[in-house]
């Protein structure tokens, strides 16, 4: 507690908030004059195929109601002034709130990322020690080797690979969705099952930062003075290794957790069209396509939101563990 004074963590808070409110007012007005110069237009898209027999006067007073034909600039401030309030506006192309599309998805996708990066830090963690305390050594070759691998294999490519071999040839696991096919209800069981592969895939995809970092961490930290001289002092090299060489070779772990966010939310939105997931990537592609200003904006907004968060969790952790660190200096 002493190294997380409140007072220091709040100032800190406040200067992220104040930092990360332009930001959001950039990336919003931003989202709005893309979507505006998109070629795509959203009257065709809310209508589907009866804008094919409709006639121009029926499509311009469809496109009156949706009120794009207003100045994107118009229709930025409009949806800015109403999310203030709580208020993100109603969906064109699914028909329904904001609010309600982004409440109905976000659990799902935070479901999935949550327990992705889990098993990446968890899994990371344990093969980068046991990789990093005898560098050279043949099971040292073997786990950086895979971790450079992985590393340049993109995601939505191991989540093809994994549907082939655990879905398609072993028939060990579903191979998408969130329930089985014919269950009219959602249980804990089939939900278990059901996210082994599309979160399997998406922490094998974060899996070779982690593993690569803490094993330099821990290389680096059993090679400096006071390991060596607990060594020296007849520590057993458990004790060496938890006590002395992983707190300082977890460090640059820390950073990792603000960095990969967005990393994470791009390979969720990959991973979830893959596996058919009912989380926010299905709403994304949706309200892309159909220039859905609205859900555009919240989703932009959400995403940027937790990046920014991310960041800041990372800052807090390094400051809580590195003793050098102050978060004044931050």
């Amino acid at each position: 507690m002493s190294r997380l004074p409140w007072g220091a963590t709040a100032r800190l808070a406040g200067r992220r908030l104040l930092f990360a409110a332009p930001i959001l007012l950039v990336v919003t007005f931003g989202v709005f004059a893309i979507a505006a110069a998109s070629p795509f237009d959203p009257v065709k898209a809310y209508a589907g195929t009866a804008a094919l027999g409709a006639d121009a006067e029926t499509l311009e007073r469809l496109r009156d109601n949706l009120g794009v034909d207003q100045p994107f600039t118009s229709r930025w401030w409009h949806w800015l002034t109403s999310a203030v309030t709580g208020d993100f506006g109603q969906s064109s192309v699914l028909r329904q709130p904001v609010a309600e599309v982004i409440g109905e998805r976000l659990v799902w996708s935070s479901l999935l990322c949550a327990v992705a990066f889990l098993v990446a830090v968890l899994t990371g963690t344990v093969l980068g020690v046991l990789a990093g305390r005898r560098p050279g050594s043949l099971l040292d070759r073997v786990v950086t080797s895979v971790a450079y691998s992985l590393e340049a294999a993109p995601v939505f490519w191991l989540a093809l690979l994994a549907v082939w071999l655990f879905a398609l040839q072993l028939g060990v696991l579903p191979a998408g969705g969130l329930t089985d096919t014919a269950s009219e209800q959602v249980t804990f069981r089939q939900v278990a099952s059901h996210i082994v592969l599309p979160a399997g895939v998406l922490a094998v995809s974060q899996l070779p930062w982690f593993t690569l970092y803490v094993r330099q961490g821990v290389s680096d930290a059993l090679a400096e003075d006071p390991v060596r001289g607990a060594r020296a002092r007849g520590l057993s090299e458990s004790t060496v290794l938890l006590g002395h060489a992983l707190r300082s070779g977890l460090l640059p772990v820390l950073t990792l957790v603000g960095s990969r966010v967005p990393e994470l939310i791009t390979g969720a939105l990959l991973v979830e069209s893959v596996f058919s997931w009912p989380g926010i990537a299905a709403a994304t592609v949706e309200a892309a396509t159909a220039v859905d200003f609205p859900l555009l904006a919240a989703l932009t907004t959400l995403a940027t939101a937790a990046v920014l968060l991310g960041n800041l969790l990372a800052d807090l952790l390094y400051g809580l563990f590195d003793p050098r660190v102050k978060f004044s200096d931050m």
